[in-house]
């Protein structure tokens, strides 16, 4: 693994806003995703401009349907020329398989990410849900059935990344979200930590989202956390 671990969520509305920040990040310290609302707004072009201004972008659409519908998508993100795409590991075994396919072509294979868990799920929503156990149990479960699909990795909640760790192959990537500098609020995410405790038990890739898009001074958002990053990366 090489280049930043942070990837900045350009949770913004429409691109105008998403373009302007991006034009202050450099492409060589940060990764950028684009989400579902974004996306919906201001669509393909965009991830196309973000590409073409050397980033990698992270396509934040957790596609979850029937295998082939998936795997057109997959392939869909993968001529956009995306870094890494995601799907929803409860999709199934076929499902994820279908998403590898979609990609294994491409003439850059993005990573292929399943999602374990949305960290704003707890436990209670687990029973809501049905699914007996912990987060961490079901978290383990999926990610093992991912890793047996052929993804390169899962998104999980920085609770789940000592488990992980413990049970998954060492190469299989983590990419955690609910990422807060020490002292930031916690939002709608209930599974939070700090960049320095995320890293140093285990993560590939840290999600950042308003931190940063949200910080007076982004860039000295951005500064903060790289450093935070690099006190505690055993690289």
């Amino acid at each position: 693994m090489s280049g930043s671990r942070i990837i900045v969520a350009l949770d913004f509305p429409g691109a105008a806003a998403a373009l302007a920040l991006a034009a202050r990040l450099d492409r060589r310290r940060c990764r950028l995703k684009v989400g579902k609302e974004l996306f919906t707004r201001a669509g393909p072009d965009l991830v196309r401009t973000l590409v073409g201004r050397g980033f990698d972008v992270f396509l934040d659409l957790k596609f979850h349907d029937i295998p082939n519908t998936v795997a057109g998508a997959c392939a869909a993100a993968a001529d956009l020329g995306c870094w890494m795409i995601n799907v929803h590991a409860s999709g199934g075994r076929e499902m994820m398989t279908a998403a590898r396919r979609g990609v294994d072509g491409a003439a850059r294979r993005p990573l292929l990410i399943a999602v374990t868990l949305l960290t704003s799920l707890g436990e209670t929503d687990l029973a809501d849900l049905g699914i007996a156990g912990t987060p961490a149990d079901a978290v383990l479960r999926l990610a093992r059935l991912a890793l047996e699909a052929g993804m390169d990795g899962v998104v999980c909640s920085p609770e789940e990344i000592p488990v992980l760790r413990r049970h998954l192959p060492a190469d299989f990537l983590l990419v955690t979200p609910g990422i807060r500098p020490a002292g930031a609020e916690r939002g709608d995410q209930r599974r939070t930590s700090t960049p320095a405790a995320a890293v140093a038990a285990g993560a590939n890739y840290l999600v950042v989202g308003r931190p940063v898009t949200q910080a007076p001074d982004p860039l000295a958002a951005l500064a903060a956390i790289e450093e935070e990053v690099a006190a505690a990366d055993p690289r």
